[in-house]
């Protein structure tokens, strides 16, 4: 008996003085600590099928004692749209989920929306519930849902338009057929896939408005993917198209937004573009190869070649703002503009770019001429430079530069690279020097549709109001 008293008391004394008794053990009072990492998961414009990304919270366990989680519950359960995963195991409901003194688990989740009738977005919401010691905590889930038109692998054989009343997501790539049309109304969004470029082997007509702009994007909306340059191939005009427009049009995040081959196949011009934005493109945001291309009140910004054109062709730039800094995505590395009468196979021809009323501009961190040229056949080789802003230590060789002004900061309203924000308006500063030094054209509207100076215009896509 002695002896069973004493091992008694020496069992008792340990866990009194040693803490990993208690470690063993659970806490099992209302006062334990239980936290999570975030009250809330958001998740941004899903479409109906495709899914979402898989966004994830840490339950954890704030006490030195084990924790036990009675349950961890789905608040829609198996009808829910949302799928979890908790510590590996998917499951709408776990049960007697233990978590190690200050230790902690993963939850993982994940939305797929199904079709309805509604046009615009529309809310999901429910809740995963966890529960200890006789306690309830949620964490809330919320996504944006939107239904669209889905392409995988399209062909346009005909002439075909598409409307806004949905939007579209491209998987896989649409082309449109050497004789076929594809016109996109005004207020139309098109969404496209990391696999899905944009083939145009007959016509591509975009007719946007001011207040209905047509938007081509990655199709990942959510934090922070959206904001990802090369997030879709991009447009590419081969050959054998024709008669392109693209008007109020903004095409963003592509891998190279709009690229251009081959001389045009009738008298007019192969592409114009129009009151258009190329922002944010990886590797190119306007790529033309002996091709014929007119340009009128565009932005082209922070993309890795803003405007880069081999093998000549015929160009004309006016009221461009071309622009270019650094980011977190995209480095200023090549100069803004390029302009080369060969490619990179050594293949040359005649070159005729003119660049009118335009700032041409970037940081000064990697490239020295933010407007750069390259003549190295004998074929005719003419660019003009008329009344532009532009940066460079050197000029541009073999080209003629007509009143124009260089090295001055075009005082932006705003360029922000730690917040990715960028106005490349001068509404903010009466004296920016782009005021009023352009000369006249037949553009009496801006980038934003609004009136241009009666007098000599700014220079620029924008005109100060």
């Amino acid at each position: 008996m002695k002896s069973f008293l004493l091992i008694f008391f020496s069992l008792l004394l340990s866990c009194i003085y040693f803490p990993s008794c208690k470690k063993d053990s659970f806490i099992t009072g209302r006062d334990a600590k239980l936290t999570t990492s975030t009250d809330s998961l958001k998740f941004d414009t899903v479409f109906t099928v495709t899914g979402s990304i898989t966004k994830s919270f840490k339950i954890l366990n704030n006490n030195d004692q084990k924790l036990l989680l009675s349950k961890i519950k789905l608040g829609g359960g198996l009808f829910s749209p949302y799928k979890m995963n908790v510590n590996g195991l998917a499951t709408a409901e776990a049960n007697n989920i233990e978590i190690a003194g200050n230790d902690s688990i993963y939850v993982f989740v994940t939305v797929t929306v199904n079709p309805t009738t509604a046009n615009l977005p529309f809310i999901l919401g429910d809740s995963i519930a966890i529960n200890y010691n006789g306690l309830t905590k949620f964490v809330h889930l919320e996504a944006f849902g939107q239904n669209a038109v889905f392409i995988r692998n399209g062909l346009v054989a005909g002439n075909v338009t598409f409307t806004n009343s949905l939007p579209y997501v491209i998987l896989g790539g649409l082309q449109i057929a050497n004789g076929a049309s594809l016109t996109i109304n005004a207020g139309t969004k098109i969404y496209c896939h990391a696999d899905a470029p944009i083939l145009v082997d007959g016509q591509f007509v975009c007719n946007g408005t001011k207040t209905q702009p047509i938007i081509f994007s990655g199709d990942r909306l959510d934090d922070p993917y959206k904001n990802f340059p090369a997030s879709w191939p991009g447009i590419y005009f081969r050959g054998t198209s024709k008669d392109n427009l693209l008007q109020f049009t903004s095409i963003k995040n592509a891998y190279q937004a709009v690229v251009v081959f081959q001389p045009s196949v009738n008298a007019n011009p192969k592409l114009i573009l129009k009151q258009s934005i190329i922002d944010n493109a990886f590797d190119a945001g306007l790529l033309c190869n002996n091709s014929n291309v007119i340009a009128e009140n565009c932005l082209f910004s922070n993309s890795g070649k803003n405007i880069y054109v081999e093998k000549g062709g015929v160009y004309s730039f006016t009221h461009c703002t071309v622009v270019a800094y650094s980011n977190n995505f995209v480095l200023h590395q090549q100069p803004a503009v390029y302009l080369a009468d060969a490619d990179a196979t050594n293949q040359t021809a005649a070159l005729n770019a003119t660049f009118r009323n335009c700032i041409i501009y970037g940081d000064a961190g990697f490239v020295e001429n933010d407007l750069q040229t390259k003549k190295t056949s004998i074929n005719s080789f003419v660019v003009n430079i008329d009344h532009c802003l532009y940066r460079a230590v050197t000029d541009p060789a073999n080209s003629s530069i007509t009143q124009s002004i260089k090295n001055i900061d075009p005082a932006f309203d705003s360029v922000d690279i730690t917040h990715e924000f960028y106005n490349f308006r001068v509404t903010k500063n009466a004296l920016a020097p782009g005021i009023n030094k352009g000369v006249n054209t037949a553009l009496l509207k801006d980038l934003d549709d609004k009136n241009r100076n009666v007098g000599l215009p700014d220079l620029g896509a924008y005109e100060k109001q």
